[in-house]
């Protein structure tokens, strides 16, 4: 037996088939146009100091309303730690606060094939903190060596002449900062200079780590970036010796170079940056970008 179909069936069925195919085009090219807009999108990773966290972080955050087309990923650990990595090619820029060294520059090109480029992006006062009821307000970088360094033989806050409030414990309780962090190696450089630090401090993985311990612990003392300043702690004056005038970490004394650890803050690329990651770097370095690094409590370039 033979079975046919009408021709107004026939027109349906063709009909079904033609709104199936084209259905399935439609999927086809919002796949295809989503999968494109995923590879146009670009990822700078940025990792290093500590210091200078929260800044990057606020550059990435105000960097992603100027373009969209870009993901700017931020993350410490400290400037060696940022150097390690972008050595090894493993990230786009680094953040450090302090310079890179021979050796490091060297192992990068051996990696990579580029040399590492440094930007100056601001400028930084490191600053010494003490708790905000110490009576202490000026101390000089030999009395800090003297506190901090191996052979130091200040341990009392009374060798300072100084008698904490309530009865607190005389010991200096000093806080640091772990040895990949590129603000101790300054400090270790231009404090210290070049002394191991004396064994029992409290060496914290971030710069805001250390503040938050100074401002909880009346008999602390420690250094970090003048950005993480708070109402709890105070920032001493500085003599480049005992009996000089002792200056403050401010914007203006960073910026005239008076402030005895005022020090820069830089980015490294793998070779001269290029695309996308020369459109932040310039951005970063533009008033908008400069404005932030104002905000963020640092010193911008001019």
């Amino acid at each position: 037996m033979i079975f046919s179909t009408s021709k107004t069936n026939q027109d349906h069925v063709k009909t079904a088939f033609a709104v199936a195919i084209s259905t399935m085009l439609i999927f086809v090219q919002c796949g295809k146009k989503t999968g494109k807009d995923e590879v146009e999108r670009q990822v700078i990773q940025i990792k290093g100091s500590d210091t200078m966290v929260n800044l990057a972080q606020a550059w990435a955050e105000a960097y992603a309303l100027v373009d969209t087309a870009v993901d700017v990923e931020v993350s410490g650990g400290g400037s060696g730690v940022g150097i390690a990595a972008l050595s090894k090619g493993t990230i786009d820029m680094a953040s450090a606060s302090r310079n890179m060294k021979k050796e490091e520059i060297e192992s990068a090109e051996r990696n990579t094939g580029k040399k590492p480029e440094e930007f100056i992006v601001g400028f930084d006062a490191l600053a010494v903190y003490v708790h905000k009821d110490n009576p202490l307000d000026m101390i000089s970088i030999d009395q800090l060596d003297m506190i901090f360094s191996e052979k130091g033989d200040i341990t009392r806050w009374s060798q300072l002449g100084i008698s904490l409030p309530g009865g607190e414990n005389d010991e200096i309780v000093r806080v640091s900062r772990q040895s990949s962090s590129g603000t101790y190696e300054f400090f270790r450089e231009h404090v210290l200079m070049n002394k191991d630090f004396k064994l029992g401090s409290r060496d914290m993985n971030g710069s805001k780590e250390v503040v938050e311990l100074v401002g909880s612990t009346r008999s602390a003392i420690g250094y970090s970036g003048m950005g993480y300043a708070n109402d709890q702690v105070k920032m001493l004056k500085v003599e480049l010796k005992i009996g000089e005038p002792g200056i403050a970490p401010t914007v203006a004394n960073t910026q005239n170079k008076s402030y005895p650890l005022a020090r820069s803050l830089q980015v490294y690329t793998l070779g001269t940056p290029e695309g996308a990651i020369k459109k932040y770097l310039d951005w970063i370095l533009s008033a908008q970008g400069q404005a932030i690094v104002e905000e963020s409590g640092y010193v911008p370039l001019d």
